[in-house]
């Protein structure tokens, strides 16, 4: 007599849709559908719409991110098959709306997820704070959501057929260049410098000294680089293939380019410390800035060159409603006339 199993009809259901959930399937022919979440974020205008909306072939004029944007890839694997498809968000804003990464980064989509980091070339002075918040803002998320599906798993410890949750950590191989010394993000990070034309303006020593430190710093994290003018490929890479991130890889490209002088195309594990060298600044003395690591040291040694600049800006610009890209003419006036009269109730309660 054949043995009856013991799981139910419900238990079988909840086991495959939190599969499909976790955008993790086994390889059946081709036919699952493959779900992927990319988050975009980056310097405030640095042309991550225009990126996007070129990546994804749509012929429309870019527009300011509303602070949070979504929308999404598919891509047809072949005839008659199903279409992978890529959920896409965008953040808006720079660094002044970096709460809002607990949106998209969450226990569905954290399994799937690759991070893109595009950041202005064009302005240098703001580029290693925008890169350090909005990096630190998302690691966070992460490492918060991974011990919560953590949790949730083990409150689930007599739960048959259900996907198991590890903590989320990338695992590089033992070959990896200055394994010990690297600190990899917890999902795979490309790291983008755009409006390369206006970079390449530059004085020479002012560009290696940002190419040099994004290499170090994408070197740090385990990411991939890419400085150039020719980043859609890239994306489209990332964001419509199958398999879209095997493994700690985000993009292969058949060409490897290290030199300053030329664009930075550098896929995760092909660059490493050595070949980075010390910062290349001749005029500071590196032990008057009393650095706690080597990451440390390059951001003291960069805003050295390149003093960032005020935060003040950011952090008013935290309130959307002052923000100049979010202005409705008509609403700011009734918005300004209701303040106004506001301030006089609290003025008439002080004379009281």
């Amino acid at each position: 007599m054949p043995k009856v199993s013991s799981d139910t009809l419900w238990e079988l259901a909840a086991a495959e849709a939190e599969s499909r959930e976790s955008g993790v399937r086994e390889e059946d022919g081709g036919d699952a559908v493959s779900e992927r979440s990319v988050f975009l974020m980056g310097s405030k205008a640095g042309g991550k719409t225009s990126i996007l909306l070129r990546c994804l072939d749509r012929d429309e004029p870019s527009k300011p991110t509303l602070a949070l944007e979504y929308t999404f890839g598919r891509r047809a694997r072949g005839h008659n098959t199903p279409k992978d498809i890529a959920h896409i968000w965008e953040l808006g804003g720079g660094t002044s709306l970096s709460d809002l990464v607990q949106i998209p980064i969450i226990t569905v989509s954290i399994r799937s997820l690759s991070v893109i980091l595009i950041l202005d070339l064009s302005k240098p002075n703001n580029l290693w704070g925008t890169m350090e918040k909005l990096l630190q803002a998302t690691q966070a998320q992460v490492e918060k959501v991974s011990s919560q599906a953590q949790r949730a798993e083990k409150s689930k410890a007599g739960a048959k057929h259900q996907m198991p949750v590890h903590s989320i950590s990338r695992s590089l191989p033992k070959d990896y260049p200055d394994r010990e010394l690297i600190s990899p993000f917890p999902v795979p990070l490309l790291i983008i410098g755009s409006k390369y034309d206006i970079f390449q303006e530059f004085d020479s020593d002012k560009r290696k000294v940002i190419s040099k430190t994004l290499r170090f710093v994408a070197h740090y994290y385990a990411a991939s680089l890419i400085v150039s003018s020719f980043t859609v490929h890239a994306i489209y890479e990332i964001i419509c293939y199958k398999n879209l991130i095997p493994s700690f890889l985000i993009f292969i490209p058949k060409t490897v380019s290290c030199e300053s002088t030329k664009p930075l195309v550098i896929p995760a594990g092909s660059d490493s410390f050595s070949q980075i060298g010390s910062p290349p600044v001749s005029d500071v003395d590196m032990s008057s800035l009393h650095a706690k690591n080597p990451k440390d040291l390059w951001k003291k040694v960069y805003e050295r060159v390149f003093p960032q600049e005020s935060t003040s800006e950011q952090r008013e610009l935290k309130d959307p409603a002052k923000d100049p890209q979010y202005s409705e003419p008509q609403i700011d006036t009734m918005r300004t006339q209701k303040d106004q009269v506001t301030d006089q109730c609290h003025a008439s309660f002080k004379n009281i």
